[in-house]
């Protein structure tokens, strides 16, 4: 999608602070971080959100969690813990267009708060 910033990053014609990277997946820092590590992990194909998940794309969404798990051990949240969010939709609080996943962790994000 030529619009689609999330596209225009993993093109690399708007720059990240890239964390992972593979043939499916592409993960970079969140410039607005609600943690200390909140990372983007984002499919390489477009898929708007979750709502677009089918049998044909599955594979791109397997990879993704694939991900999640290499990221975590990478980034040594793996035993602490971490939180995996997806917004799907305006209400939802999608902001971007681009199906993706937020990684949380390096703090206490037991909820209730407390």
């Amino acid at each position: 999608m030529e619009s689609c910033i999330f596209c225009k990053i993993i093109n690399g014609d708007i720059p990240s602070e890239k964390v992972y990277e593979d043939d499916k997946v592409y993960a970079f820092k969140d410039l607005n971080p609600e943690a200390p590590i909140h990372i983007l992990i984002i499919p390489k194909t477009h898929i708007t959100n979750t709502n677009e998940i089918n049998e044909e794309n599955a594979s791109v969404i397997s990879s993704l969690f694939i991900s999640v798990a290499k990221i975590a051990k990478m980034l040594n949240v793996d035993e602490s813990g971490y939180r995996v969010v997806n917004n799907c939709g305006k209400q939802g609080g999608q902001t971007v267009e681009h199906l993706h996943f937020h990684m949380l962790g390096g703090r206490d994000l037991t909820w209730p708060p407390g």
